[in-house]
This record gives C-alpha cells, sequence and structure tokens, in this order.
C-alpha cells in the first residue's frame, strides 16, 4: 500500500499562507500565460542572453591568469567544490567602494546563493536562543518572513509610514519585546524602493534609525536589491555606508544588476565575534559553517559569470547598468502615468509615486484575493499580487501591488487599462467600503 502523509504533520512552512504566495503567484501565472503580468518582480529578458555566458566566463578567466593563477588552479577554482565563503570577495568590496562607499575587508564578505541564502545565513547565526526575534518592517518581502517562519524565528512586524520605515516606531517595538522577556536580534529593511511598497527612507530617517540601532541593541539587516534604480541620480546612501558602528549587515543580489539565473547574492558582516578565549573574527567568517550546512558552497561557475561581469565593467555595478537604469526609469513614469490616465474618474483608486525601483502600491474599492487576481488573469487579461500576502495580520486587502519591470512600455499600459476594467466592473459601491487601507503608503491620485 502506498504510503501516505497526514498534511498536518508536515512542517507549517509547507502550508502557511504566506510562504506560498511565490508558488501560488508561479501557477497563476502559467495557468493564464496571455495575461499581462504586472505581478513578476523580475528583470526584464531582454538584457540577458546565452551568449554573454561564454564572454563572462573567458573574461573571468583572463582576471584570473592576470592574478596569478595557473591552468591547475582555474580549472580547480571552476570545477571543483570551492570555498565556502566564496571566491568574489576581493571583486565585491572593490565594487561596494567604488558604487556605495562601503569600505569593508574582502574577508567579511560572503558569496551565496541568491540573496535568499544570505537572509537563511544571517537569520540562523543571529537567533539563538528560544526567545531570539526579528523585527521587520510591514509590509515586508516574503522571502524574508518566509525564511524566518522556516527556522522557527518570530518576526514582529513594524509598520511603515508614507515616507518609509519611522526609527521612533522601531525604537518602541524593540521595547517592548525587550519588556515582554524576549530579546529583539536584528531589523529586517529594504531601504530603497523597498519591495514590496517602493517606497525609500529620507537620509535624515536612515542616520536616526543607525542610533537607535544602537540604542536598543540591534542589528540592521539591510537589504537592497533596487538602490541602483532611482529615477533620478539623488544620491541615497546605504546604511552601511553610514555605518560606523559595524551595526549593519548588508545583504547583496547581482539578480537584477547581472541576471537572476546565476543565483549569486553576497552578505557582508564586519562585526567582530570574540570568543571565550579572546580570539577576534568577522560575523561572515563565523557564519561559514552555516553556509556550508546549507550548500557546502556556492557554485564557483555561477560565481565566474558575475565575476567576469564585475571586471568587463571595471569593478562598478553602476557602470554595467546604465542602460537598465534608464529602461526601468522609463517603465516606472509610464506606469504612473497610466494610472493617472485609465483611474483619472475614479477617485477612490490611490496609489503612491516611487522614486525608483520596480513597483508601486495601488489602493482599490474591491478586496483584492486570491479569487479576485484568479478572476483578474482568466476574464481581464490581468495579473498583479495581492498586498495582503506582505502582511502578518489583515492588512492590505484591499491594494494591490503592481511591479513594471519585466514589461516594455506598451504591455505596462495595456495592463493598467485592463486593471481598470476590472476594478469599473467589480467595484463595490461607495457606501459598502471601509476607510482607506493603510497598506498604501504616500497615495497619490
Amino acid at each position: 500500500m502506498p504510503t501516505e502523509l497526514a498534511r498536518e504533520d508536515l512542517h507549517a512552512a509547507v502550508s502557511d499562507p504566506a510562504s506560498a504566495s511565490m508558488n501560488f503567484l508561479n501557477e497563476v501565472s502559467a495557468r493564464f500565460p496571455d495575461a499581462v503580468s504586472l505581478a513578476a518582480g523580475r528583470p526584464y529578458d531582454g538584457f540577458h542572453s546565452t551568449e554573454d555566458l561564454d564572454r563572462y566566463l573567458r573574461t573571468y578567466l583572463d582576471h584570473l591568469r592576470r592574478i596569478g593563477l595557473d591552468e591547475e588552479q582555474r580549472q580547480r577554482q571552476l570545477l571543483q567544490y570551492g570555498r565556502t565563503n566564496g571566491y568574489l570577495g576581493p571583486l565585491i568590496a572593490r565594487m561596494l567602494s567604488l558604487d556605495e562607499g562601503i569600505e569593508v575587508p574582502e574577508q567579511a564578505v560572503m558569496v551565496t546563493t541568491g540573496a535568499q541564502e544570505a537572509m537563511v545565513v544571517a537569520l540562523r547565526g543571529l537567533c539563538a536562543r528560544p526567545g531570539d526575534v526579528v523585527l521587520a518592517v510591514e509590509p515586508c518581502y516574503v522571502g524574508f518572513t518566509g525564511a524566518a517562519r522556516l527556522l522557527g524565528i518570530e518576526v514582529v512586524p513594524v509598520p511603515e509610514a508614507p515616507d518609509g520605515l519611522d526609527p521612533e516606531a522601531v525604537l518602541a517595538v524593540a521595547r517592548a519585546v525587550r519588556a515582554d522577556g524576549r530579546r529583539p536580534r536584528a531589523l529586517y529593511l529594504v531601504p530603497n524602493f523597498a519591495n514590496p511598497s517602493g517606497v525609500s527612507m529620507p537620509v535624515p530617517a536612515r542616520r536616526r534609525l543607525l542610533e537607535v540601532a544602537a540604542e536598543a541593541d540591534l542589528l540592521v539587516l539591510e537589504d537592497d536589491p533596487y538602490g541602483l534604480f532611482g529615477l533620478d541620480d539623488e544620491p541615497r546612501p546605504a546604511l552601511k555606508a553610514l555605518d560606523t558602528e559595524q551595526r549593519v549587515v548588508y545583504l547583496g543580489s547581482f539578480a537584477k544588476s547581472c541576471f537572476p539565473g546565476a543565483r549569486i547574492g553576497f552578505l557582508v558582516a564586519d562585526q567582530a565575534v570574540i570568543d571565550a578565549r579572546g580570539r577576534r573574527t568577522l560575523l561572515a567568517e563565523e557564519l561559514s559553517t552555516v553556509k556550508s550546512l546549507l550548500t557546502v558552497n556556492t557554485s564557483p561557475v555561477a560565481q565566474a559569470l558575475v565575476g567576469g561581469f564585475l571586471v568587463e565593467s571595471g569593478g562598478s555595478l553602476r557602470a554595467a547598468v546604465r542602460e537598465k537604469v534608464r529602461f526601468y526609469r522609463g517603465n516606472m513614469r509610464t506606469l504612473l502615468a497610466a494610472l493617472e490616465r485609465s483611474f483619472a474618474d475614479e477617485p477612490r483608486v490611490r496609489w503612491n509615486a516611487p522614486d525608483g525601483g520596480f513597483f508601486a502600491v495601488v489602493e482599490v474599492p474591491l478586496t483584492a484575493d486570491e479569487s479576485l487576481l484568479e478572476t483578474s488573469g482568466r476574464d481581464y487579461g490581468v495579473l498583479w499580487t495581492p498586498m495582503s500576502f506582505f502582511h502578518s495580520g489583515d492588512g492590505g486587502r484591499r491594494a494591490i501591488r503592481l511591479s513594471c519591470s519585466a514589461l516594455e512600455p506598451a504591455e505596462i499600459e495595456e495592463g493598467v487599462r485592463r486593471l481598470a476594467r476590472l476594478v469599473g466592473d467589480r467595484a463595490e459601491p461607495p457606501d459598502q467600503l471601509r476607510r482607506p487601507d493603510p497598506a498604501v503608503a504616500g497615495v497619490t491620485g
């Protein structure tokens, strides 16, 4: 007789609705392949070609030869198990110095299998006791909350304000957690063009947040996949660039700047770790044990592809992505203009106006749940993401996230037109609507 397992006997991460949201979106996209997807936050396909792979590999191999590796050493680096924390530390440290003004030793860099692994490694390494929790901005990227659930680590939400995370709210939540007998270990946030809200923190708030982190004895997990893609060239310093006390663990990714198929991310953890005998190491070095048990090491071939990309660009991501920046800027402006045209006569539809990135949030006069998304894909040919996916409670029920990164401008405009038809047909009467959903930060329209 075939073995049958009770679903309730599996880990909660298997059936948790929030953790399963990404799978749900993939399934919906597969069922409605002709729909315009304003849900996908992936990079634009036109920037990637399989023809680039051979060039990046050869560029990296030439780089290894120039720094003194012989043929046997070069082959071993690409074709064998490799160093747990990876080979790209020198190139990434140089990139951070050139692009962000972040000065860290190469030993503080761990190369990971995507930024998702960096989150898991950081969470597992930092949360050691039963009462250890992490704080996270809400609405929050589901990859982070899902990783915490997988590890059995509690996430305590800190509500996002219209202009980004309020440092005083972080301090209040951290104090409440301590008063309850638990230990807040770290705060997770995306300070630049956040996923899902698109909101960015003002520079004064960034400086105050670092003060709060010191006062509350918190580390800050800064996730920065979108910082290169502002609508203007206004400087937006990374928290890590402002960090003078090693409070910030910086999480990075090459998915948006190079290409996602390489699955290369990294973390920068330059915090000192002191053992009982007084021996000092860096946090990134200590966390290598965690990583070794997850993936042994990050694919050296994938690292070589990204390494070639970095070498080709002179070590600067900002130099490498200028064409992509122009494209994504145009797409965000197209999305905001399309919303203005399509909903000019519907005052109950409001949206924020991000200063860059891939995402905007729209408040709608109806319940934007999985059932409506099915209807939207099937009957209206447009997909989006329910904002409820990014909330731990009941927030975001009347709001949606729109992504503009993966489409041509004409597709964005058509998608918004289809969304307008959905809202026009399905909107609830005004007397049935509740007060505006607090999930929408900085709404306009």
